[in-house]
């Protein structure tokens, strides 16, 4: 494993420090007033919430910082796949806010520079970097989460135009979204007949456009992050479709891989987590660092989440060499749930009662964040994966262990 760094990548995370040390202060202090607490209950606190988003991304865009892995002439900068990993652990060092269109900067952008029609790159590139639309990505159904190649809703041809009807769940904001890509079937016999991988097409979709009902899922935090969307007859242009008909799944696998580049940050995120708790604790709950249970557990999270570095670059070397970077990813996908879940369960257990205390008591500790936090982490067991299904996977390709 190799974890050096090239005269390349230092100059790189240099600009982008340089860079953030000059806009980031001015940018918090102007939208001081809105909080990045996660907290989007009503509908009106997640406009505000997205419109901080929105500004932070066209803040990024004048430095061409909003997607770095992008073509040059789409306001990127062809950052290598190091430069990502550094992007992102800087990111979440300085604790940058979020930016409006994660799905469409990281995915679909992605895909429509790689796949688009020239018409298509021009007409929708420029809306997903500019933050002029919010974007968002259906794929997952109630019966195909896990099992993406399962799903079933479905697009018939009808001259220039595809109906559709059919479900999808868990659409992350698609409340606020006018464009979204989504995988339909236009092969409906292909999983019949053992192929359902085949005969599923992407196609980019209007979510204004009549037969189109999206209706938003309140989560145990009381917030409405996700989203059902049902068609019930809604003609979409073929036009509008990305790549071939039947040419989805290689349409959305080649472009997902990127959705872990990034994962290197996401244990500097911990860290800093586990930090602030640790710091909090000092003047809200000190006695708890007395405590030799809970020492213990914030040296085991420590490890664990110094380990989870390491596992990373591990498959960042791996792809540096051209070699498949498994079984790192589902591994650190199962560290990451694990992590999350483990040091929310801490901070409530280091911050004391004041912790359990929600958004708007005056009791709560940051605002309620470590609250809603401990609730929230236990969706790691679900996004990007089931734990079990991670499992399976690790011990069916990876341990080669023998089915029952």
């Amino acid at each position: 494993m190799d974890v050096a760094y090239g005269a390349e990548d230092e100059a790189f995370r240099q600009e982008l420090t340089d860079w953030l040390d000059e806009h980031l202060p001015p940018f918090l202090e102007a939208w001081s007033d809105e909080d990045e607490d996660g907290g989007t209950s009503t509908r009106d606190g997640l406009l505000a919430h997205m419109e901080r988003r929105r500004a932070w991304q066209r803040e990024l865009a004048t430095g061409r910082w909003a997607a770095i892995g992008w073509p040059a002439e789409w306001g990127g900068r062809e950052a290598t796949v190091t430069q990502n990993v550094i992007y992102s652990e800087t990111m979440a060092r300085y604790r940058t806010p979020g930016i409006y269109n994660a799905n469409g900067l990281w995915q679909i952008g992605p895909m429509i520079i790689r796949w688009g029609t020239d018409e298509q790159k021009q007409r929708w590139v420029p809306n997903i970097h500019d933050a002029v639309d919010h974007w968002c990505q259906g794929f997952s159904e109630p019966e195909a989460g896990s099992d993406l190649a399962n799903l079933r809703t479905l697009a018939v041809r009808d001259g220039d135009h595809y109906v559709l009807d059919g479900q999808k769940t868990w659409c992350s904001s698609a409340q606020l979204a006018r464009w979204g890509l989504f995988l339909v079937r236009t092969d409906p016999a292909a999983i019949a007949e053992g192929r359902k991988h085949d005969g599923i097409t992407a196609l980019i979709v209007d979510l204004h456009t009549p037969g189109i009902t999206v209706r938003p899922i309140r989560d145990l935090t009381g917030d409405e992050t996700f989203c059902d969307v049902f068609f019930d007859g809604a003609r979409i242009p073929v036009a509008d479709r990305l790549g071939g008909d039947g040419e989805g799944w290689l349409v959305a696998m080649g472009t997902l891989g990127s959705e872990r580049v990034g994962t290197a940050g996401l244990a500097i995120g911990m860290r800093s987590d586990l930090d602030a708790m640790v710091s909090l604790a000092r003047s809200v709950n000190p006695a708890a660092l007395d405590d030799p249970d809970l020492r213990a557990r914030i040296a085991d999270a420590h490890t664990r989440i110094e380990y989870t570095k390491l596992l990373n670059y591990r498959a960042l070397s791996k792809i540096l060499r051209n070699e498949r970077n498994w079984p790192e990813v589902p591994l650190a996908k199962l560290q990451w749930s694990y992590l999350a879940q483990t040091l929310a369960e801490l901070a409530v257990d280091l911050l004391g009662p004041s912790a359990l205390a929600a958004k708007g008591s005056d009791h709560a500790v940051d605002g309620g964040a470590w609250n809603r936090l401990y609730v929230f982490q236990r969706y790691t067991s679900i996004g990007a994966g089931t734990t079990e299904v991670q499992k399976n996977i690790i011990a069916d390709k990876a341990l080669k262990m023998p089915r029952r």
